[in-house]
């Protein structure tokens, strides 16, 4: 484990601050004092034009810097814009890095997705079997681009000394998230669902699939707090998996969902729909060695927490729809 790096006494950049995780890593940086933070998103620099990119960090002048910026989102729209999600994750992400390492930042983190590693049908994703295979299908522009991340890490650090740690959130959901049902991810895509039918008294709810395929979640706050943990003290080139390593079903997480509802109608699955990769657990070993960290939050006191966020802030308008 390297040296701790005390975070209260560095200028940190967190890009792509507007976004759902970085709400959460926003909040654990000020939990561990760190004040000198500096919030950056869409509306302040493109990271796709390199000229941006440095104006950015010259006036920012970070010492740290936490990229969360990316196109993001589920199936359906990553199979109905392939080319932004291949194009904006891999330009923004490149840049980010470079630039950064060109400005003499002094550590850097950057996160790759799960479906970057590919469909192997292994009871567990280990890190080791990120080039055993292409990614998975739907989302192999997105996955693609971002698994690109380690390669660049690896060879700045070899070349430049570059201090730059790439981390792999699961699948991560809670309280910030976008449930937008076009584009949102599994969780909150079906929390908004069973809300909007139980506020409008509907007698059944449609979910995608065939409720089969078996996915690993991650509370947000769990996933913020080993990220900022990695800054602290984690400085190898190795990747790194942070998530639950428990193992859920759709069809399990939409009953629990419906229970948290009290939801008493119908459940229609639609098997014409897609499921995406079968299974998807992530093995957390490295995370335990590396950081001596594990998640805490159990899936259904993550869901309570969001599920309880959204009936707040669901009639104020606040919520991303």
């Amino acid at each position: 484990m390297a040296d701790r790096m005390d975070l209260r006494g560095k200028r940190i950049l967190v890009a792509g601050a507007d976004g759902f995780l970085a709400h959460h890593v926003l909040a654990e940086l000020e939990k561990r004092g760190a004040r000198d933070v500096v919030q950056a998103d869409r509306r302040d620099c493109d990271l796709r034009e390199q000229a941006d990119v440095r104006r950015l960090l010259a006036e920012a002048k970070p010492q740290v810097v936490v990229n969360l910026a990316g196109l993001v989102g589920g199936i359906l729209v990553n199979t109905q814009r392939p080319a932004e999600f291949f194009y904006d994750n891999l330009t923004a992400g490149t840049l980010l890095m470079h630039e950064s390492w060109r400005a003499g930042v002094e550590k850097y983190a950057a996160c790759m997705c799960g479906c970057s590693y590919p469909d192997t049908g292994s009871p567990l994703i280990s890190e080791a079997m990120l080039w055993d295979g292409p990614p998975q299908r739907n989302s192999a522009p997105y996955g693609s681009a971002k698994r690109l991340l380690p390669v660049q890490a690896e060879a700045y650090r070899r070349q430049y000394g570059f201090r730059a740690i790439v981390l792999v959130p699961g699948n991560i959901y809670g309280p910030h998230e976008n449930f937008s049902l076009n584009d949102a991810h599994v969780i909150p895509s079906l929390i908004r669902k069973f809300y909007e039918a139980r506020r409008g008294g509907a007698p059944r709810v449609t979910v995608w699939g065939s409720g089969s395929p078996v996915r690993d979640f991650v509370y947000a706050g769990d996933a913020a707090e080993a990220i900022v943990l990695a800054l602290e003290t984690y400085d190898g080139a190795e990747i790194v998996n942070i998530s639950s390593g428990t193992a859920t079903s759709v069809r399990e997480l939409v009953q629990l969902i419906a229970e948290l509802f009290n939801y008493r109608g119908e459940i229609v699955w639609d098997a014409s729909k897609p499921d995406g990769q079968a299974r998807k657990i992530f093995d957390t070993a490295r995370m335990r060695l590396l950081l001596g960290y594990e998640c805490r939050t159990t899936l259904r006191e993550g869901l309570e927490k969001t599920i309880a966020w959204l009936e707040e802030n669901y009639p104020r308008g606040t919520v991303r729809l």
